[in-house]
């Protein structure tokens, strides 16, 4: 096994072993100002209805930061256009993304000037220019930055980009790369009275997570995780299970779950794993770090059961729910920025990020310290 673990150490991500390990260096992250708990939102919106009143108080999460529509005279929320939720998406994703950016880049002890690379993931909404070009004009990135936006993924995206930023990092040495994951999901809110829609609105939260990728070659100490390896597994039968698509009726963009969508993702876990460790002489129970996509409290607890992961395994996942709900792509770095606080990983520790979402897809990728 160690002989296997020493080739996987010493090969970058597009394995070429004549490429440096990339690493993962800083993590930071931003929250809108306001936060509500479930039964605060239930009472700013006059929801009534037992059944969706049930949905929100059941779903293991005590508290969300979102960007609420404000109210009108008689104390109501307004109802938001499509056009009115653009532009949140668009506001909210520049200021959460700038601050998530400035704190990773401020942790990493480095500057606006530094990046060489910026990629922006979202899902709550659409516009071009993207985030990428704005957030190079807000933070006065350099001119040369290269850039790429990842669209539309969905909660799984993440890690998606995460094998796009360690590959340009890994055939760059010395050079900073930098992703944010920009998610204003209170931009993608309908309040339409619907089962459908409230499960939806249940769950979500605003935030953003901002990484710095470097691949050094200069063989000194590591400071933060090598990305040894990426697996993904998409599950084409459950393509509709999870959906963002236009709404005739609304006149807007609704977000669709599948009450399935728990089961199919835990069913499936087991061989996406099965094929991350394929090869590396790695044992499950050799992984000491697990950061779970926080995908509501069914998907954990199926991906929990169906991994043989202990609630100590996933507590940052559902640290990271109960505190902010889904945070969508950026979910997972929540857990990691906890992991790091609570210093518990060790040099020679390894670790599974895994993330999930439309498609239906599983991502996963493997760490060590």
């Amino acid at each position: 096994m160690s002989a296997v673990l020493e080739q996987l150490n010493s090969v970058g991500a597009a394995g070429d072993s004549r490429r440096a390990q990339p690493q993962i260096t800083a993590v930071g992250t931003a929250l809108p100002p306001e936060s509500y708990t479930q039964r605060e939102l239930l009472d700013e919106f006059r929801i009534t209805d037992p059944r969706i009143r049930s949905v929100f108080l059941n779903s293991a999460i005590e508290r969300r930061h979102l960007t609420l529509p404000p109210a009108g005279a008689d104390g109501v929320r307004a109802e938001e256009t499509q056009g009115e939720l653009l532009r949140k998406h668009t506001s909210s994703g520049i200021d959460l993304g700038r601050r998530a950016v400035l704190a990773c880049l401020e942790r990493a002890g480095l500057g606006p000037q530094d990046v060489a690379y910026l990629c922006c993931v979202s899902s709550t909404g659409f516009l071009t220019p993207g985030f990428s070009a704005l957030l190079i004009k807000e933070l006065g990135l350099p001119r040369h930055c290269s850039r790429l936006d990842v669209v539309g993924m969905g909660c799984n995206a993440g890690l998606n980009a995460l094998t796009a930023v360690a590959g340009w990092a890994a055939a760059h040495p010395g050079e900073r790369a930098l992703m944010v994951c920009v998610e204003a999901c209170s931009a993608a809110y309908v309040f339409d009275g619907t089962m459908r829609s409230a499960v939806v609105n249940s769950l979500f939260g605003d935030g953003a997570a901002a990484i710095v990728v470097t691949a050094d070659d200069d063989g000194g100490p590591a400071a933060g995780p090598a990305l040894l390896r990426f697996s993904s597994r998409i599950i084409p039968e459950a393509v509709g299970a999870m959906r963002y698509d236009w709404d005739d009726q609304l006149g807007k963009f609704s977000f669709y779950l599948d009450p399935d969508v728990p089961y199919v993702v835990g069913a499936h876990a087991e061989a996406a794993l099965d094929r991350l460790l394929d090869g590396t002489g790695l044992r499950r129970s050799e992984i000491a770090h697990w950061l779970v996509h926080s995908g509501g409290k069914k998907v954990i607890d199926s991906v929990r059961v169906n991994l043989g992961l202990s609630r100590h395994d996933v507590r940052h996942t559902v640290s990271v729910l109960r505190d902010y709900g889904n945070l969508s792509s950026g979910s997972f770095l929540f857990s990691y920025e906890r992991l790091l606080a609570e210093r518990s990983a060790a040099p020679g520790d390894h670790g599974v990020l895994m993330t999930m979402g439309p498609g239906s897809t599983i991502e996963m990728a493997l760490v060590r310290w």
